[in-house]
């Protein structure tokens, strides 16, 4: 891969919003250059996506569950742990799926409108899948960073600290 569309997918992964001209001086090439690497890239799916990371606890109408969920799985002969994951991903609750290395198989980011809704999910779902041994299922609380976003509060404390 080129020197340039290493440096256009390192800018366009830090703010895919980057208009093409400003993208272009920033790489030192001209814009249709930039529109053909941007293009080709996507062609090749390098680029897959383009999307906003949005602080959803400042949306009160809008209020979801997050859960990782540890799983313990069989892989199957000739296909590994492909055909598995792949049962998984397909199910629309699920935001993220990754094979790990360690105690667990698979790690499963799922969202639910509630608690219930996640857990009868593990349950009736991805429990049952026959190559499932095990899950272990954490609920997220907080986010503070996100795809190298970090979600600050929206104010400073302001006051003054009082001792005794």
């Amino acid at each position: 891969m080129e020197r340039k569309e290493l440096d256009v997918l390192h800018i366009l992964e830090e703010n895919g919003r980057v208009p093409i001209p400003t993208l272009a001086k920033m790489i030192d090439a001209t814009e249709e250059e930039v529109t053909a690497i941007i293009k080709k890239l996507e062609n090749d799916h390098v680029i897959l996506s383009y999307s906003a990371v949005i602080d959803w606890s400042k949306v009160k109408e809008v209020e979801t569950v997050t859960a990782m969920i540890d799983v313990k799985v069989t892989p199957q002969r000739g296909v590994g742990f492909d055909e598995v994951a792949e049962r998984i991903y397909r199910f629309p609750e699920v935001k993220a799926l990754y094979l790990m290395s360690g105690a667990y198989d698979l790690s499963v980011v799922i969202e639910g409108k509630t608690m219930s809704e996640v857990a009868r999910f593990v349950s009736e779902k991805l429990s049952t899948i026959d190559t499932v041994l095990s899950t272990t299922t954490h609920f997220q609380l907080k986010k503070y960073k996100h795809d190298g976003v970090v979600f600050k509060k929206d104010e400073d404390d302001k006051r003054i600290v009082v001792t005794p």
